[in-house]
């Protein structure tokens, strides 16, 4: 996409809503009364993901310089701590603090600004917003709320860049969103970090200047609308909601990847093209009952054979005489090519257990890929059986396995799987 057709398209954007929804930015008397009687608002949360683990970890992991074929720990997996605040009418704001992977690796409190950002609402057709944020293009799972999540965990590989020139999938950026009648969209451009390490031969971030990174995702909502007031989509709706959307989203940026150092004349750049269309359901049934489904394609262009291992809240970083895997948990998450990502489950009518209503929701999630670097697909099971307290997020018990492939570092084909079993607790506290 040229820098023309950006330019078009920020200001197709800006004006469009003008003239399809001009009565709406009119100014009516009673919108003026309760603009005058308006008094701001304030939320904060605080919540945090626990989890006990056992791993079978990839051949050749290393715990301080210790060879370890399995391993068991504790480890807090998130922190949140979301803030908002409705300033005026129109003027939203929010923050977040937090992190991630708090374990025997990274066992320093920290808390970092993930979130910083203010929205202006010209009105429900079109907002306007800057800052750090997760706000993005490309599909449902790129931008979802950890606190809602069906599965143990959310799939990681629609975030694509994460931890290398983001900030757990946040970057700086300007976005516009919008919602007309059945349809939801959002178009943002997105300032990537500086990369200061150097691909070496093999295809990898680049470390030039970072170009703007634009995205976008579009969807049509045929039952309930799903709110826009934050980027994060939901993960299930349990019975409390009727949904059913399809959308499509790209996300693109210039020399995003090479071959070499930027000052060598012989590094290759590569573009990064990316694609995705998908579906998600959430279905209320009789006796509260109900049901939450996602199927969605995508399509990766990062560049020539570019392939990254990677596992969530990994406890080690060293390998040797180890698998393609790399250390710990990793698996060949991500790369060139193209993966489909299906998750089903179904959430039980409340059950009293230990004096308390206890809603039972068991799902799944598979990730099939083919990646152009590996000889075989690359395919991950993840199964879940969720205990919502109260019917609630915020008291959430969770037991998880998740079964992932082994690729030879030679042949690059599927010699084995392993497991990882997860005992999640999930609390929030206001």
């Amino acid at each position: 996409m040229t820098k023309l057709a950006n330019l078009f398209l920020l200001l197709l954007l800006l004006v469009l809503p003008l003239f399809s929804f001009g009565q709406d930015t009119i100014i009516r008397p009673n919108e003026v009364k309760k603009e005058a009687s308006f008094k701001p608002s304030f939320n904060w949360n605080l919540r945090a993901q626990i989890w006990l683990r056992y791993s079978d970890l990839n051949n050749g992991s290393l715990i301080n310089n210790e060879p370890t074929s399995s391993f068991t720990d504790v480890s807090i997996r998130r922190i949140r701590i979301p803030i908002s605040a409705q300033i005026t009418p129109r003027v939203y704001a929010v923050a977040m603090f937090g992190d991630n992977n708090y374990n025997l690796r990274h066992n320093t409190a920290g808390i970092r600004i993930l979130d910083f950002y203010v929205e202006y609402s010209f009105s429900k057709y079109l907002e306007v917003g800057m800052g750090k944020s997760g706000w993005q293009g490309l599909s449902r799972w790129n931008i979802r709320s950890s606190n809602s999540l069906m599965g143990l965990d959310s799939p990681l590989f629609p975030l694509n860049t994460v931890e290398k020139n983001d900030d757990l999938g946040r970057q700086f950026g300007v976005w516009f969103k919008g919602q007309a009648g059945h349809f939801d969209y959002r178009f943002s451009l997105n300032q990537p970090k500086e990369i200061t390490t150097t691909p070496n031969g093999k295809v990898d971030f680049a470390n030039n200047k970072p170009r703007w990174k634009t995205s976008s995702y579009v969807k049509y909502q045929f039952f309930e609308n799903e709110s826009n007031k934050s980027a994060y989509h939901a993960g299930t709706y349990l019975a409390n909601k009727k949904v059913f959307n399809v959308g499509a989203g790209f996300q693109y940026q210039e020399k995003a990847f090479s071959d070499g150092d930027t000052q060598d004349p012989l590094t290759t750049f590569y573009d990064m093209k990316h694609w995705a269309i998908d579906s998600f359901i959430n279905l209320p049934l009789e006796h509260e009952q109900a049901i939450t489904a996602y199927l969605g394609y995508y399509d990766f262009d990062y560049g020539k054979d570019y392939v990254r291992n990677l596992g969530a809240d990994n406890i080690t970083s060293d390998v040797e005489n180890g698998d393609f895997n790399g250390p710990g948990i990793a698996f060949p998450m991500m790369g060139t090519g193209s993966t489909w990502y299906m998750q089903f489950g179904y959430a039980f009518k409340a059950k009293n257990v230990f004096h308390s209503p206890v809603i039972i929701q068991p799902n799944v999630a598979i990730q099939h890929a083919n990646w152009d670097a590996l000889a075989d697909p690359m395919t991950v099971y993840d199964f879940t059986v969720n205990f919502l307290i109260n019917g609630s997020h915020s008291n959430k018990i969770s037991l998880g396995y998740q079964s992932r492939p082994i690729f030879d570092v030679v042949s690059l084909t599927n010699i084995d799987h392993k497991g990882m079993a997860v005992l999640q607790y999930q609390i929030a506290l206001k």
